[in-house]
């Protein structure tokens, strides 16, 4: 389990994660949701160590996280926004360079890379140079990398970003295999669809602060689970109702207008909630 107690950070007069309580339990798929500069990507470099909290802590299994306690660190792996790998390597090189870092046997270090390529479909494009890959396949590698030391909590910071449809499905298909092995993992994403297909819970995060957490459609039964829109010149207004019937009632009430009916999604979730807290600002 993951405990986050009081977490803050604050850069000067700015506070960037503001006093985060959060419990993430072992085998959990969980999502941290916000607005640009609400405090996920912060929060995930406090839980890598690359950043330290201001106050508060960070507990895996009870025990506290820092960079000195490298028994609780090597239970962690992390996929930035970025591509962090050399560019003039092939895959092989690229894993091979991973394992030596943590001084693995070569042996073994094989034996990893070839269950890991073939583990995401990669394994036939081993001898290729990371600056010939796809930014899915290079997103790929980087899983496989970070699975090398076998780590029991994977942190994903935007793993689709710049992804086209059917690289991030791919995706999609291959971080539920992981946790399928009851691999812990915490992601960060814009893609609203991507948090409710995979996460178990997700966490609302706005201007560094809790908002709620709980189940992707948890969030979407309190709103509502149908939603009508009604679309003008410049605007769609949504409204959202628990039954059918009353969304067609409704629907019914509105003849005249450009009218639409739908099952509500988390991203309603998050316009309603996140965005009304923007509004006010």
């Amino acid at each position: 389990m993951i405990e986050l107690r009081n977490l803050t950070k604050t850069f000067g007069n700015f506070t960037a994660v503001d006093h985060l309580d959060l419990k993430i339990e072992t085998g959990e798929f969980f999502g941290l949701l916000g607005p640009n500069g609400a405090g996920k990507t912060t929060t995930i470099s406090m839980i890598s160590t690359v950043l330290l909290p201001t106050e508060g802590e960070v507990l895996v299994d009870g025990v506290p996280l820092t960079r000195k306690n490298s028994a609780v660190k090597r239970k962690l792996s992390v996929i930035t926004q970025e591509f962090s790998m050399r560019q003039d390597m092939t895959m092989d090189e690229v894993m091979e360079y991973q394992g030596r870092l943590y001084r693995m046997p070569i042996k073994e270090i094989r034996r990893k890379t070839e269950e890991l390529l073939e583990f995401t479909g990669l394994l036939q494009y081993r001898h290729r140079v990371v600056r010939h890959l796809s930014g899915g396949m290079k997103r790929k590698l980087m899983i496989c990398r970070a699975l090398m030391i076998e780590p029991e909590i994977m942190l994903l910071d935007e793993p689709t970003a710049g992804m086209d449809a059917l690289s991030r499905r791919q995706m999609w298909n291959l971080l539920r295999k992981l946790n399928d092995r009851n691999l812990t993992i915490i992601l960060t994403t814009h893609f609203i669809d991507e948090a409710q297909a995979l996460c178990d819970r997700v966490a609302l995060i706005n201007g560094g602060k809790l908002d709620k957490v709980d189940a992707p459609q948890v969030f979407i039964d309190e709103l509502g689970k149908f939603a009508v829109d009604i679309t003008s010149d410049d605007s769609i207004e949504s409204h959202y109702f628990h039954t059918r019937k009353e969304a067609i009632a409704y629907l019914e009430s509105e003849q005249d207008a450009n009218a639409a009916l739908r099952n509500s999604t988390l991203e309603d979730v998050f316009v309603e909630r996140v965005g009304r807290h923007l509004n006010k600002r």
